[in-house]
């Protein structure tokens, strides 16, 4: 890669026309769905059904941010190495709005993982429902919700065979980096 493309590592690391300042204005509506998103998050606990049925826990951080001229948000998450105290990419989630479908597209990425997931995006009341399917073809669903400016809830649920329905596999507490702890 030459530094016409890019610059720096870490921090300051840009890719030229990657960035945008806000949304794009013909949607900036529709945008504000994904788009309230933007900024510094705190993941203060995440927790995570274990293949035995135990729970593990964590904590990290996630960052949203405009990009491909307003057009679409994406964000990074990371966990919190406890050992180190650094923040490990975990992933990157790139969303965009489609007004032929008035829905977002939403394609979760993680090379730790070695996942890729396709979601359909909407809100669905006070929440924002992705509906996907995972590597054994089930559905899934990743909701936001309980959202309010500094803070939302995550949550990922599968639906299994009868007699299990939809059942959660992980779940986040986040807040706004900056915001007041919740009392």
């Amino acid at each position: 890669m030459t530094s016409e493309g890019a610059r720096g590592s870490g921090q300051g690391w840009h890719l030229e026309g990657l960035s945008a300042d806000g949304p794009f204005p013909e949607f900036a509506d529709k945008l504000h769905l994904f788009g309230q998103f933007v900024g510094d998050w705190e993941i203060l606990e995440c927790r995570y059904l274990e293949d035995d049925g135990s729970w593990s826990t964590s904590r990290g951080r996630l960052h949203w941010r405009w990009i491909l001229d307003g057009r679409a948000v994406q964000d990074i998450w990371t966990t919190i190495d406890e050992r180190t105290h650094r923040s490990v990419p975990v992933g990157t989630t790139v969303r965009f709005y489609d007004p032929k479908i008035d829905a977002w597209h939403s394609l979760w990425l993680s090379p730790s993982q070695g996942v890729v997931r396709s979601f359909i995006g909407r809100p669905r009341g006070s929440e924002i429902v992705l509906e996907g399917t995972n590597s054994r073809g089930n559905p899934v669903h990743w909701i936001f919700s309980e959202i309010r400016p500094d803070s939302f809830r995550w949550r990922a649920e599968e639906l299994r065979n009868p007699p299990s329905g939809w059942v959660l596999y992980e779940e986040m507490r986040i807040q706004r980096a900056g915001s007041p702890p919740k009392k």
